[in-house]
């Protein structure tokens, strides 16, 4: 049993993300063992060269010893660097998951108290009173998403996102979206064109988050479109890929804030000035989510011209 954990210790391909939840190279003992692997490669061209150049050997060994002394030190600095680094993130991450979960239950208690109270069940509710109820629910709506969002996040930094992968409809899951949004397009004033090709083959994916990512992209096309726009889908093979696409005429990304839109509470400034709702963790989510899916996910925009998002799932 003792050598089993010793065998899971050395495993480092595995233990970086069930620790730290974090990638490969960002792991201290890969890193450690990288930094390793050059220092024996300086020490060995250090001592060829000197053999070629010096006659002397104390003075290739001392010269080897000073190398090697150094290169030590640089390497232990690095690895502890990043061990603090990893341990901080985990940190984080556990503290983010266990306070937005604690959240849940304390929320969901004022929803439904506030739902009882504006019912009338508890006596009669005045107009002025029933507006202040309305603003509290809306709040706390608000409140429950980004709870949600940021247990999303912690999960999936921690490797830890229950995904249930089936074999899925994207063409009947976008459809039914569109349908779900089509009274939210209509009040917005905005048109939802879904383009399909026939006889699509299924994705192998945990459907609730294949909602997600499509619903993220899909809400926020219609909230970023100021007047009257037009949202356009596109569904279709592409090599051994399902390729969808989403593009709206909204506001646009400015091109010096692009390289910031998968990053965690990023929400471009232009957007900000609308006052349009969100946490600014949608795009990170679903962007994680492909990636994990073996997928790809990428954008173009402009300012003032419209976005297009698109993403690709292989076929299984």
């Amino acid at each position: 049993m003792n050598i089993q954990k010793i065998f899971e210790q050395l495993n480092i391909f595995d233990h970086h993300r069930q620790k730290y939840g974090i990638s490969l190279w960002q792991y201290p003992q890969f890193i450690f063992l990288i930094m390793g692997i050059i220092t024996i490669v300086i020490i060995l061209t250090t001592y060829a060269v000197g053999v070629q150049f010096i006659e002397e050997p104390e003075i290739i060994v001392l010269i080897v010893l000073i190398l090697s002394a150094f290169l030590l030190v640089v390497t232990f600095t690095i690895t502890q660097s990043f061990e603090r680094l990893a341990e901080a993130n985990r940190l984080k991450s556990e503290f983010v998951g266990i306070v937005s979960h604690q959240l849940r239950a304390p929320l969901s208690n004022l929803r439904w108290t506030i739902e009882l109270l504006m019912s009338g069940r508890l006596g009669t509710i005045e107009a002025p009173q029933l507006e202040y109820f309305q603003i509290l629910r809306e709040n706390i709506t608000r409140m429950g998403e980004l709870v949600k969002d940021l247990l999303t996040v912690s999960r999936i930094e921690q490797g830890k996102l229950p995904a249930q992968k089936i074999e899925v409809s994207l063409v009947n899951l976008a459809k039914n979206l569109v349908s779900n949004l089509e009274p939210f397009a209509r009040a917005a004033n905005v048109e939802i064109k879904l383009e399909c090709e026939e006889d699509l083959p299924q994705v192998f994916i945990d459907p609730s988050q294949l909602k997600l990512i499509i619903e993220n992209l899909l809400d926020n096309a219609i909230r970023y479109i100021k007047d009257k726009g037009e949202v356009r889908i596109q569904i279709r093979k592409q090599k051994g890929n399902i390729y969808f696409e989403i593009k709206d005429d909204g506001v646009g990304i400015p091109v010096r804030e692009q390289k910031y839109i998968f990053q965690k509470f990023f929400r471009a400034q232009n957007i900000l000035k609308y006052q349009t709702q969100g946490t600014g963790l949608g795009l990170y989510i679903a962007k994680s989510i492909i990636d994990g899916s073996g997928g790809r996910m990428s954008f173009k925009s402009e300012e003032g011209g419209g976005t297009t998002f698109w993403f690709t799932i292989p076929i299984k």
